[in-house]
């Protein structure tokens, strides 16, 4: 049987609820699993199209959309606004993220966790979520 005609769940992906496995989410979902860092829609339709995959770009926008809704990819925002994903472990963590190339490392951050149920408290908030992305240059550059 084709892979990408397998269902979701043989493929060792829970299907997402209320959306349908499709051949076009099947290739967002696996190119996303072969990047390790964080890319913008243009750039995975980019890929996909020279993996010879017609799909078209508000097809991945939409793909994209919906995996973010249901929690199974990362979605940050560059500094001109730009939203870029990437497919992430699913415990809570933080990242680094390398301006010029997008290079990005998951980073484990206790001490953050600390300080943000300590500032909640302090305010009297409660049941808190908090997203920290640290860019900077990475060794590289």
């Amino acid at each position: 049987m084709n892979p990408a005609a397998e269902p979701a769940a043989q493929r060792g992906q829970a299907p997402v609820p209320g959306r349908r496995s499709t051949r076009q989410r099947s290739a967002v979902v696996e190119l996303l699993s072969t990047i390790d860092d964080f890319r913008s829609a243009q750039e995975l339709h980019d890929e996909l199209r020279k993996r010879g995959d017609g799909i078209g770009l508000t097809t991945v926008y939409r793909t994209l959309q919906s995996l973010s809704e249901a929690g199974e990819i990362d979605v940050l925002r560059t500094d001109s606004g730009e939203a870029i994903y990437r497919r992430c472990s699913a415990h809570h963590h933080h990242h680094l993220v390398c301006r010029l190339c997008g290079r990005t490392v998951e980073v484990e951050g206790p001490a953050v966790e600390r300080w943000a149920e300590k500032i909640a408290a302090e305010h009297g908030f409660s049941e808190i979520s908090h997203t920290v992305e640290i860019t900077g240059t990475c060794a590289e550059h």
